[in-house]
């Protein structure tokens, strides 16, 4: 981007119109935009909480897209990548040579606006360990300016407006985006096969992780997991300070770990010779073990106060729909969970498989038919654990059905590896099916980046 054009971006005088309002990210990036007194307007294709939000901060918001919508005091339109080249609004702006960014870009330019830019990446766990480090920077006093890709209690909503020079977020590998940010710190969680209907293969998905450290400057750092064999592979000659965290292996290491009669985890730290005991999180798994030694890596380079964070991940709580605990009907605890790949499942049905329970019924329903076609054999053979597993149809998401996949099929091949599994045939058939089957002591689990948490609600309903 030329500077020229980044000083047309911010000028105030104009209006920036935000076509997928209601996403997660650029609802974020909306209020971000208001509160540093810019004129947002927007548009999605329905009405949502955060939507709602945005209304009562002074945004206007149309309800479907229309060229009419785009006034004559637009002066710049940022979309997200779901919107196509054919919408009426992307053409209207076309027509009137208006300046148009996508999503990625945009957030790209608001990170160059931020002298300490900290982004989280990695295939799996970039929200939950965002809303770690949110704890971890708020209760240091830092007051960051957070974008999150999920909501968060904390912070009530999806987003904070701090006034320093910190910016955290998530950085998404999807199309490369978190290419497009700048970065002081970053953190890489885990390098895994997903997105292969952009990546070629996992050696593409790795040099994309590649270039994400090798833009980060020399005075920077990159925070990494040493357990993860795929990163250490994109590691060679980077020009940025390394330091690496982990169970097995790392600069800073878990030992000691424990769980304790509320189901908390406990586990001491080893780093530079030092141990630092008694580390507790209200959250049980490995994987959230290693989020956590992520923030306390973070907290060593920036000769943070350890006690502070500390007190952070002990105050920390999961963002909702992660392992998020619904209620309880007639002694049945209902969960529900993001989870939208094999490895995450597999970690999810752990963390279930770790609390007191009977039998586990799980509820999945596949995102994107991209994904479910890409890691079948992986989906097929991730719900070891799992009592009664309840197959829902897949979730497009942006996609149009291709006709080559569909869940029948992944049922199917469930089956043969010996995994009980009934392909129900909409939400009302899944509840039928397991009402006649779940009991006392049972653990109601709903697994997916769509709408299958839906399932719980309409539980406790019932």
């Amino acid at each position: 981007m030329q500077e020229s054009f980044i000083d047309q971006i911010f000028k105030k005088d104009q209006s920036i119109y935000l076509i997928g309002i209601g996403g997660i990210s650029m609802s974020g990036i909306a209020s971000i935009l208001l509160d540093k007194g810019f004129k947002v307007l927007g548009s999605d294709v329905q009405e949502n909480d955060l939507i709602l939000k945005l209304r009562e901060n002074g945004c206007k918001i149309n309800i479907g897209h229309s060229y009419k919508n785009i006034d004559e005091n637009v002066g710049l339109i940022v979309y997200t990548a779901a919107v196509k080249q054919d919408n009426e609004e992307i053409k209207e702006g076309i027509r009137r040579n208006i300046p148009m960014i996508n999503r990625a870009e945009f957030l790209g330019l608001l990170t160059r606006r931020y002298n300490k830019c900290i982004t989280i990446s990695g295939t799996h766990g970039k929200t939950t360990t965002t809303s770690m480090f949110s704890y971890v920077m708020m209760e240091n006093s830092l007051d960051p300016t957070i974008l999150l890709g999920g909501q968060l209690s904390i912070l009530d909503g999806n987003f904070r407006i701090g006034q320093s020079e910190y910016l955290l977020m998530e950085a998404c590998e999807y199309k490369e985006s978190f290419l497009k940010f700048s970065t002081n710190i970053g953190i890489i969680l885990n390098i895994d096969k997903d997105h292969l209907d952009y990546y070629k293969d996992l050696d593409h998905i790795k040099n994309a992780f590649k270039k994400y450290a090798d833009n980060i400057p020399e005075d920077g750092y990159l925070i990494v997991c040493g357990d993860d064999l795929n990163i250490q592979d994109i590691l060679e000659n980077v020009k940025c300070k390394v330091i690496s965290y982990g169970i097995k292996s790392g600069d800073v290491k878990a030992l000691n770990i424990r769980k304790n009669l509320e189901n908390k985890t406990l586990f001491d730290v080893l780093y530079k010779d030092n141990y630092y005991k008694d580390i507790e999180i209200n959250v049980l798994g490995e994987h959230n073990i290693l989020n956590a030694l992520s923030t306390i890596a973070f907290t060593f380079i920036s000769n943070l106060d350890l006690e502070k964070t500390k007190e952070g991940l002990k105050k920390f709580v999961l963002p909702k729909k992660r392992f998020e605990i619904k209620g309880k009907k007639d002694n049945i605890t209902l969960i529900e969970d993001y989870a939208h790949h094999p490895t995450e499942i597999k970690a999810t049905i752990n963390t279930a498989k770790s609390m007191e329970h009977n039998d586990i019924f799980c509820f999945f329903q596949p995102h994107t038919y991209s994904r479910t076609l890409a890691l079948f054999d992986e989906f097929s053979k991730c719900f070891d654990g799992v009592d009664e597993l309840i197959l829902l149809d897949i979730y497009a998401a942006r996609e149009k059905d291709p006709g080559n996949i569909n869940s029948i099929e992944l049922g199917d091949k469930i089956r043969s590896h010996g995994q009980k599994c009934y392909n129900a045939k909409n939400f009302e058939d899944a509840l039928s099916y397991a009402k006649g089957k779940i009991k006392d002591g049972d653990l109601f689990l709903t697994i997916g980046a769509g709408n299958v948490g839906n399932l719980c609600d309409m539980f406790i309903q019932s």
